[in-house]
């Protein structure tokens, strides 16, 4: 229950801060414009008078408002140019060639291990877990 909960906030989580929230709000605009329209004509009728330019309700407007504004104020500096330099102050150091002598090399016969290729069978009936 607690992994499934996680999973549900970081994905509301991501939603909002990619602003996708917006399009689940437009999504629920179209659809409502759908049935008012669809009483009153028939359903491919709605949908073209639903997606066409000079039909949007109030929603629409708010949500179009709403993501002009946030595209003219970029909250990240990946959505706009950043003027300063990014210091690495914690950059890894280069790696020194690591020089190895022939000695450390040197492997006898007892220092090999022979796989293990047969293994127990597994116990009849399984284990129950303890409730």
């Amino acid at each position: 229950m607690r992994h499934k909960l996680s999973l549900v906030l970081t994905l509301c989580a991501w939603l909002l801060a990619t602003g996708s929230h917006w399009d689940v709000v437009q999504t629920f605009a179209w659809g409502r414009m759908i049935a008012t329209y669809s009483q009153t004509m028939s359903l491919t009728q709605a949908v073209e008078k639903t997606f066409s330019a000079g039909a949007t309700c109030g929603v629409c407007a708010v949500v179009a408002a709403a993501k002009s504004q946030d595209s003219a104020h970029p909250t990240s500096p990946a959505a706009g140019k950043s003027l300063e330099k990014i210091h690495l102050v914690f950059a890894p150091a280069p790696a020194a060639p690591l020089l190895l002598s022939s000695a450390s090399f040197s492997w006898s016969l007892s220092d090999q291990s022979v796989p293990v290729t047969c293994r127990a069978a597994p116990p009849v009936p399984p284990p129950r877990a303890l409730a």
